[in-house]
């Protein structure tokens, strides 16, 4: 809940002040479960650096509330004249991937599913805000953020290159998946590209400025698996073009439907 606002706000180019958090706890929940639930959103807000300022809390009654409910919204300052957004992108720019592909979304599924692997595999929750802050304060010209959320990397990509109406390339090869999180994703039948994350995002940035951009992203602790995965084209497709190891390609396309029950 923390993170996920925390890096929504990160994405508009925007450094992360103040959050609210309402709760909608359902009769009945032990009140060690949401003791632990708001010390992890206390820990949370202190690496972050954002402070929570207000709330409330409603209880419904038994059996219709599935444990609880958190909501936040968030509050940050803009300090540069960028404009990030998918209309600023242009031919030629390089996409930064901030690090491995679907911890997140195996590491719920294997919980659901009681299911345990010889490598833990541990959810990539975490705030981006430093890494997006050391880019903006070292001159980058970001042209467009997006957070990987629900759909994973290929969502984001395809929504973008159709909001812009250009085609993206990507290599991948060059796309960090963790093994464990590789065999995880076969044995669910998933794919890691389509998998939701909750600490990674891509960068769309200028030919000129990926090099220094990428140094920058893989100097700190959360963006050490950094990498350049691709770039615009020219072309007017508005899809998503993947080639792989053999060097052929493949379209990819926008997740339908869920891969993972809703959790945010």
């Amino acid at each position: 809940a923390v993170y996920g606002t925390v890096n929504d706000l990160a994405m508009c180019g925007a450094k992360p002040l103040y959050l609210s958090a309402g709760f909608i706890i359902e009769e009945g929940l032990k009140t060690e479960t949401l003791s632990r639930i708001v010390n992890s959103m206390s820990c949370a807000a202190k690496i972050a650096s954002v402070a929570i300022v207000t709330g409330d809390t409603k209880v419904v009654d038994r059996g219709k509330g599935d444990g609880i409910f958190i909501n936040t919204a968030g509050i940050g300052i803009i300090e540069h004249r960028l404009d990030i957004a998918p209309r600023s992108i242009k031919p030629g720019d390089r996409i930064l991937l901030s690090g491995d592909l679907g911890r997140h979304g195996t590491a719920i599924m294997a919980v659901r599913e009681g299911l345990a692997f010889e490598s833990r595999i541990e959810s990539d929750s975490a705030s981006v805000s430093e890494i997006v802050e050391k880019l903006l304060k070292a001159g980058i010209q970001i042209h467009c953020l997006r957070d990987l959320t629900r759909g994973g990397l290929s969502s984001a990509l395809n929504e973008i290159a159709q909001s812009r109406g250009l085609g993206i390339n990507i290599v991948e090869t060059t796309v960090p998946v963790r093994p464990e999180v590789a065999s995880a994703c076969e044995i669910f039948g998933l794919d890691p590209f389509y998998v939701a994350n909750e600490g990674r995002f891509i960068a769309f940035v200028p030919q000129a400025d990926a090099e220094r951009a990428l140094a920058l992203m893989r100097s700190l602790p959360l963006g050490r698996e950094s990498a350049l995965i691709g770039e615009v084209g020219t072309n007017a497709s508005g899809m998503v073009t993947l080639k792989n190891e053999i060097g052929t390609g493949r379209i990819l396309d926008m997740l339908t439907g869920d891969q993972l029950p809703r959790i945010c």
